[in-house]
This record gives C-alpha cells, sequence and structure tokens, in this order.
C-alpha cells in the first residue's frame, strides 16, 4: 500500500506499481466502442500508459494534451490514456480536442488491472478511481520507467516519462 495526497490531504492507494526492470501485468480494458481490449492488443509497440482518475478534471485533461503532444513524434509508440470515465466521455473530450495521437481505454470492466497496477484509490472522495500515474513499457511489456504521482492534483513527470523512450 502506497500514501498519496489529493491537496494536501492523504489518500491509500493499494498494490504496488510495476517497477523497472519487470515484466508489466496483462490487462483487459474498455476500447472506445465497448470492447474489451488488452495489452497483447499493442504487442510490438512501445506503451506509454497515462493513468488517471478522471478526464472531466483540469490536471487529468492537461496530460491527456500533453501526452497527445509529446509523444506524437516517438517512433512505435502509442499512448494509452486509461481512466473510470466511460468510453464516450473519452471520446468526446478527445474529439472537441482535437486529440487522435492517444488511444482512451476505461476501467469500465477493468478491477484486476487498477488492483494488478497498484493504483486503487482505497479512501478519500475518490475512493474506487485510481490514482494519477505513468508506465512506460517496451515492446515486449517490460517496465521502463514507472511513476506514482504523489499528489494527485499534480501533472507527471512527462520528461523523464518520455526520455527512456529515445
Amino acid at each position: 500500500m502506497a500514501q498519496v495526497t489529493l491537496k494536501g490531504n492523504p489518500v491509500q492507494v493499494n498494490g504496488e506499481l510495476p517497477q523497472a526492470g519487470s515484466k508489466a501485468p496483462a490487462f483487459s480494458l474498455v476500447a472506445g466502442n465497448l470492447s474489451d481490449k488488452t495489452l497483447a492488443d499493442f504487442a510490438g509497440k512501445r506503451k506509454v500508459l497515462n493513468i488517471f482518475p478522471s478526464v472531466d478534471t483540469p490536471t487529468c485533461a492537461t496530460s491527456v494534451r500533453k501526452f497527445n503532444a509529446q509523444a506524437n513524434d516517438i517512433a512505435n509508440t502509442v499512448v494509452l490514456c486509461i481512466s473510470a470515465d466511460l468510453p464516450f466521455a473519452q471520446a468526446r473530450f478527445c474529439g472537441a480536442e482535437g486529440l487522435d495521437n492517444v488511444q482512451n481505454l476505461s476501467t469500465l470492466r477493468g478491477a484486476e488491472f487498477i488492483q494488478n497496477y497498484g493504483v486503487a484509490i482505497a479512501d478519500g472522495p475518490l475512493k474506487g478511481l485510481t490514482a494519477r500515474a505513468v508506465v512506460v513499457l517496451d515492446e515486449n511489456d517490460n517496465v521502463l520507467h514507472s511513476e506514482l504521482v504523489k499528489e494527485i492534483a499534480e501533472e507527471p513527470n512527462y520528461e523523464a516519462a518520455l526520455a527512456v523512450l529515445k
């Protein structure tokens, strides 16, 4: 169990974030067309997992925009934006913003992902959502970088996440 904060207030997070050097746990999440999308569906690509509570918050929306812009020119890389938002809300946000360099995945049927990736908020007003985290995987699903953001209302370290892909 890890502890982060939400606007300075302590929040418990269950599980452990995969660490650099480990193999990423398999997952199944919900794509925009309500189909199941697995880690194996992205085989052979490098992956940036941008994990956050909801695209309807300013910091989460900013992270989607920044990864959309910054990861665009990195070869053989896909950015997966993962939140509890329904696929319809994710699509609406990205459509309105003109963001087409990221893929949204919902934890709608992804309780196992939330536990296996150590991002389950266990208490406080966001209980049941995911903490803010970034996990970067190579083509073989080995973890290159991971960050559990200590303050949920703050942005992740984009530079550190993307530097392992250059």
